[in-house]
C-alpha cells in the first residue's frame, strides 16, 4: 500500500508556488524539495498543506506578525542568511577536498618512488617552505591544511591499493584470456615472498600485466626460485597443480633458461680468478688499495676509471664486469706487481697466454648472451618474440661454430684484439664451448617446442600451410590468405591480428587472444623484487604484510588512479552526516 501511495504523490507532479516564499518562509532547493528558511528543516512532499503545518506549528508565534513589505524583507534576510551558510559550508568541503586530493597525490607519487610513509611530513614542510619563499603565504596556508602523517599517509595508500585491486579483478572478470606468472625471492628480514602476477588480455588485444598477490610465506615454502621446485613434475608447483586434477601449459622462465644456459659455459675458473682479482683491489675492507687503484687508472689515461664487483644474482653483472677487466687488463697487472704483495699467482695469471685467452672469449660469449638477455627483458611481450629472440641466438651459436673453425674472430672482438697483441693465436679450440652452449640451449628450451606450431602461425599466418593447421581454423585461413586488404597490410605480429574481424575471423581472432595472453617470462616479477629491496631495505625491515603489499601494488601496478573518485567515496560519509 505504502509502494502505491508514493507512486501516486510522485505522478501528481506539484509545483512550487512563489507565493509560498512570503506565507510559510520556504524555497525549493537544489533537489526540489521544500527547504524552511527559518529552521532549514527539508520536507518530504511538496504539498502546500505540510508547508503551511510546519509554518504554523513552529515559526507562526515569531513571525506572525509581519505582512507585506516587512514580511518579504524578512523573507530576503532569511534567504541571505541561508545563502550564506550553504556557501561557508560550500567552501570548506571544498577546501577539504582539496586537502585530501593533495594528500592522495603525494601519498602515490611517495610510493612509485618507493620512499618512506614517512616522507610525507618532510613533503609538506618543504612545500610550505618554498610557499613562504615565493611570498605566497595563502598558498603556504593551503599546504599547511594537508594531512600527511604516516598514519594518514598509510590509510591513503591502503584506499589506492584497493582501488588498483578492485581494477584488476574487473580486468581479470571481463578478459578473453589471461595467465599468471609466480616468482619466489627472500627479502631482507629473511621472509619468503611470493609474488603473482597476472597477465589478462582483452578483446581488442589490450594486455594488462599486474601484481594480483603477495605471499608471505613464514613458514616452511614450498616452492621457490630454483627451477624443479617450481617447475617439478612431482613435488614442484606444477606437480601440486596436476596432484589437484589441474591441467594447463606450464613454462619455467625464459630468462631465468637463458641465464641458466650461460653459467654452463665451461670458464668457471677464469671468472672465480676475475672475481678473486677484482675482490682484492676494490672488495671489503680494501679502501686504500681502491684509492691507490683509481689513481693509477687516472695517472695511465685509462678507458675506464674502475672495475665492477660481479654479483651473481645480477643477470648482466657478468658480462659487465668481464669486459671492464680485459679492458684494464694492462693496468691490473701494473697494480698487482707494484703495490700488492703475495699476488705472484695472480700477476701470473694476468701473463699466462692460455688464462688471456679463455677471458677474452669468456667475455666475447658472454656479452653475446648479454644482448640475448637484454632482448629478452621488458613487459608485455609474446611468446612469439620471445622464442624468436632465442632461435635467432641459437643461428648465432653455428655462425660462430663456423667461425671459430675457420679462427675467424669477426664476431669475437676480445680475442680478435688479444690476437692482434699476441701472434699466433688460435681459439678453434673453443668450437667445443660453442656446441654444448647450443646442445644446452635445445635442452633447456625443449618446452617451448610443443608452443613451436602456434608461433609459426601467429608470426606467418598469410603464408602458411593451411592443411597443416588444426581443423577448426582451417576455413577461416582461407578466407584470410585471400583477403586483399590483409595480404597486403605492411603490419606483423599482435598488430596484425588486431586488423581481423571479430565477425568474419571469430576462431583465428580466439586462437590469437589465447596465445598472446601467455606469460613467457617472470621479468615483471623481478622488476617487483628490485622495488621490493627498496622498499624493504634495513632501515625499513619491520613493514606489515598488509603494508607491504599495498605498497608493491602501487609501485608496481600501471593502471590510472581514479583520485576523484577516492575523494568522493572518502566524503560521502561526512557529507551524509
Amino acid at each position: 500500500m505504502s509502494n502505491s501511495k508514493l507512486r501516486i504523490v510522485d505522478s501528481e507532479n506539484r509545483a512550487f508556488k512563489s507565493e509560498w516564499e512570503h506565507d510559510y518562509f520556504f524555497i525549493l532547493n537544489k533537489d526540489h524539495k521544500p527547504q524552511c528558511l527559518v529552521c532549514f528543516q527539508v520536507l518530504a512532499v511538496l504539498k502546500e498543506y505540510n508547508l503551511k503545518r510546519h509554518y504554523m506549528t513552529n515559526h507562526k508565534q515569531k513571525f506572525g506578525k509581519h505582512s507585506c513589505e516587512s514580511r518579504k524583507v524578512v523573507c530576503d534576510q532569511l534567504k541571505k542568511k541561508l545563502f550564506q551558510q550553504k556557501s561557508l559550508f560550500t567552501n570548506e568541503t571544498k577546501q577539504q577536498e582539496e586537502a585530501l586530493l593533495a594528500s592522495y597525490f603525494v601519498t602515490y607519487e611517495l610510493m612509485k618512488a618507493k620512499k618512506a610513509l614517512s616522507d610525507g611530513e618532510l613533503i609538506k614542510n618543504c612545500a610550505i617552505k618554498m610557499a613562504e619563499a615565493f611570498n605566497e603565504n595563502k598558498v603556504g596556508n593551503k599546504f599547511q591544511t594537508v594531512p600527511l602523517s604516516k598514519q594518514t599517509v598509510t590509510r591513503r595508500l591502503e584506499d589506492i591499493s584497493n582501488q588498483i585491486s578492485n581494477n584488476v579483478k574487473d580486468i581479470i572478470a571481463n578478459c578473453s584470456y589471461f595467465s599468471i606468472a609466480l616468482d619466489e625471492s627472500t627479502d631482507v628480514s629473511d621472509t619468503n615472498q611470493l609474488l603473482i602476477f597476472v597477465r589478462a588480455i582483452k578483446e581488442d588485444f589490450t594486455i594488462f600485466e599486474e601484481l594480483l598477490k603477495v605471499c608471505s610465506l613464514h613458514s616452511t615454502t614450498r616452492v621457490t626460485d630454483g627451477a624443479k621446485s617450481m617447475t617439478g613434475t612431482i613435488s614442484g608447483f606444477v606437480g601440486f597443480l596436476r596432484q589437484n586434477q589441474i591441467t594447463v601449459p606450464t613454462l619455467h622462465c625464459i630468462i631465468h633458461q637463458e641465464a641458466l644456459c650461460a653459467k654452463s659455459i665451461k670458464l668457471s675458473t677464469t671468472m672465480a680468478t676475475v672475481t678473486k682479482i677484482t675482490n682484492l683491489i676494490r672488495g671489503g675492507n680494501r679502501s686504500l688499495t681502491h684509492r691507490k687503484f683509481l689513481t693509477l687508472l687516472e695517472e695511465m689515461d685509462s678507458a675506464y676509471g674502475d672495475l665492477l664487483l660481479h654479483t651473481e644474482v645480477r643477470w648482466l653483472s657478468r658480462g659487465k664486469c668481464l669486459v671492464r677487466f680485459f679492458e684494464l687488463r694492462h693496468e691490473i697487472a701494473t697494480f698487482l706487481r707494484e703495490e700488492v704483495t703475495n699476488s705472484a699467482e695472480l700477476q701470473n695469471d694476468l701473463e699466462d697466454v692460455e688464462f688471456l685467452r679463455n677471458l677474452a672469449f669468456l667475455t666475447d660469449i658472454t656479452q653475446h648472451l648479454n644482448v640475448l638477455n637484454l632482448q629478452l627483458q621488458g613487459k608485455k611481450q609474446t611468446i612469439c618474440q620471445m622464442v624468436g629472440f632465442v632461435d635467432s641466438f641459437r643461428k648465432k651459436l653455428h655462425l660462430f661454430k663456423s667461425a671459430l673453425d675457420k679462427n675467424n674472430l669477426l664476431h669475437f672482438p676480445c680475442c680478435r684484439k688479444l690476437s692482434e697483441e699476441e701472434e699466433g693465436l688460435e681459439f678453434r679450440d673453443y668450437t667445443e664451448i660453442i656446441e654444448d652452449l647450443s646442445s644446452e640451449f635445445d635442452r633447456r628450451f625443449n618446452d617451448f617446442e610443443s608452443f613451436r606450431p602456434d608461433i609459426s602461425l601467429f608470426s606467418n599466418p598469410i603464408h602458411c600451410d593451411i592443411e597443416s593447421q588444426p581443423g577448426h581454423l582451417q576455413l577461416e585461413l582461407c578466407e584470410l590468405q585471400c583477403d586483399p586488404s590483409l595480404n597486403t597490410s605492411q603490419v606483423t605480429g599482435i598488430d596484425f591480428w588486431k586488423l581481423l574481424s571479430p565477425e568474419r575471423y571469430p576462431l583465428l581472432r580466439n586462437w590469437a587472444l589465447k596465445l598472446c595472453s601467455v606469460f613467457a617470462s617472470t621479468y615483471i616479477c623481478e622488476t617487483a623484487f628490485s622495488s621490493l629491496k627498496h622498499v624493504k631495505s634495513k632501515n625499513r625491515n619491520r613493514l606489515s604484510d598488509v603494508v607491504l603489499s599495498h605498497i608493491l601494488r602501487v609501485a608496481t601496478s600501471q593502471l590510472e588512479v581514479d583520485f576523484i573518485s577516492l575523494v568522493s567515496s572518502f566524503m560521502k560519509p561526512q557529507c551524509s552526516h
